[in-house]
């Protein structure tokens, strides 16, 4: 009895999070621009009522007259949740918690003219109140040895420490550097895509991809937006993308992106029950599920026999001739000033340039007013080029202003899990490349849904990767693809 109740409440708690979701999807795509603040309101408001029923007394009431014992696999998952998310409701107080949720509405709002004016100052403000809140709701939930980071961290990857994830990069970090510095002594050149890439030519050929990496479009749809993302879950999965008309990769790739969260989310068992048994395991595994779908296919060789003439027929002549320069076109190995448009050799330096900042910001080791200097000397040594305007420096990326902090190193632990995961899907599924030249991805999707997806939030992440591949995650699967496939495009 105690459980069907607790059940009902989480049902219930859980719908109005997934209102909260389709608030903020449609502040990106479709709000007037002159509503921010009236959804800044909604947004704090509908947070109050979450924030009471999380930390609700009778979900701790229902929890101590649960036997667990008698539970299945989900049961018991909900409970948990339940007992970790009741923990943390009642450590962070409703005004804080409501607070958090109009200032990220507010803020949004503000980096994106920031951005667009290319002023730091503009959004400068705005960044250091948001700073202040997540700094209180860190200390607020603080416990034992976790640091601040730690705690943010936490809500994105469970159970990831920052020493860890410091040792995972540094492992990576190494490695790449290596590879770049071979990449740059080759002096090979790669050719470069040239045409017509109108903003509805690109779309056109969008809206052509998702289906192919498994992607439901009756329980989906997608839009543009400032900053690509996906929303929703089950029946309800919404996507976006935006257009660069002077690089058809970066909406090509960013759908692609996307596709694979939103085929993730679509692809977990009981997904519409509103259980937390029946969520994403993790960011961590959310992301190999995009960066995979995006990388070791998307930009692989063999997909590019399907990509390629999907190109021609969208964009016509596109100043490359055959699938393997098309191949070579994508894979382009250069310094970028946007995390999004980088290639796969250059991104996790991206990412670990952000994770060493942010932990900085959230300790209290660097303040607002000296981030735009860190972050360009950072980027130069980092990438040797000198940041040009702040729209391709630290205003580049949404994740800061609506408080995401302890998410960007989710992004290089997803390439870490994706390159474990294909390494052994390869393994697994004789004639992959065969299957993926001619975009028919049923096999590997069905190895995805078995070994990951079929989960949902019922192992701990980094559990379900050690058993779906038979060994703990490191760095060595993902620098092994990007040597063998760079070395062999560079002759390094």
């Amino acid at each position: 009895m105690s459980y069907d109740l607790l059940l009902d409440h989480l049902k219930k708690t859980t719908a109005l999070g997934q209102v909260s979701g389709l608030l903020g999807w449609d502040q990106e795509t479709q709000m007037p621009s002159k509503g921010g603040v009236q959804r800044a309101e909604h947004m704090g408001a509908l947070e109050g009522v979450l924030h009471a029923r999380r930390s609700d007394p009778q979900v701790a009431e229902w929890i101590a007259a649960i036997d667990i014992d008698r539970l299945d696999t989900a049961g018991k998952t909900n409970v948990s949740e339940a007992e970790k998310a009741y923990k943390t409701a009642t450590k962070v107080p409703a005004d804080l918690a409501e607070a958090l949720a109009k200032h990220a509405a507010r803020s949004q709002g503000i980096w994106a003219k920031a951005r667009a004016a290319g002023s730091v100052a503009d959004f400068a403000p705005t960044l250091k109140e948001m700073i202040n809140l997540k700094r209180q709701e860190a200390e607020a939930r603080q416990e034992g040895n976790a640091s601040r980071y730690d705690t943010l961290m936490d809500d994105y990857e469970p159970g990831m420490k920052t020493s860890e994830m410091a040792a995972l990069l540094s492992d990576l970090r190494t490695g790449l550097v290596d590879l770049r510095g071979r990449i740059g002594d080759s002096g090979k050149a790669m050719p470069v895509l040239q045409g017509d890439f109108s903003k509805d030519k690109q779309m056109a050929l969008a809206q052509a991809l998702p289906a192919i990496f498994g992607y439901d479009w009756e329980a989906g749809r997608m839009d543009l937006a400032v900053h690509p993302f996906c929303s929703g879950n089950g029946g309800d999965v919404r996507l976006t993308t935006r257009v660069d008309e002077g690089n058809p990769f970066d909406c090509i790739y960013s759908t692609i992106h996307e596709t694979g969260h939103g085929m993730y989310e679509q692809s977990i068992p009981n997904a519409d029950s509103l259980e937390p048994a029946y969520s994403y395991a993790s960011m961590g595994v959310h992301e190999s599920q995009s960066r995979m779908m995006e990388n070791q296919i998307g930009r692989s060789r063999a997909f590019a026999e399907h990509l390629f003439p999907m190109f021609k027929a969208h964009f016509g002549e596109i100043g490359v001739e055959t699938a393997d320069d098309f191949h070579k076109a994508v894979n382009n190995v250069r310094s970028s000033y946007i995390r999004t448009e980088s290639d796969e050799v250059h991104y996790n330096l991206h990412i670990m340039m952000r994770f060493d900042i942010e932990r900085a910001l959230i300790e209290g080791e660097l303040e607002v007013d000296d981030l735009e200097a860190a972050w360009n000397e950072r980027f130069e040594a980092d990438f040797g080029v000198a940041v040009d305007t702040p729209a391709n420096g630290v205003l580049q990326d949404v994740h800061w202003s609506v408080g995401l902090f302890g998410y960007f190193p989710t992004y290089s632990l997803g390439n870490l899990y994706a390159g474990e995961l294909f390494a052994k899907m390869q393994s697994d599924i004789g004639g992959l490349d065969g299957m993926i030249s001619k975009a028919d991805l049923a096999a590997p999707l069905e190895w995805l849904h078995r070994n990951v997806h079929d989960h949902g939030r019922m192992k701990a992440p980094g559990q379900l990767i050690e058993d779906a591949v038979g060994h703990k995650a490191g760095a060595s699967a993902l620098l092994g693809y990007l040597n063998a496939k760079f070395g062999e495009m560079y002759g390094v």
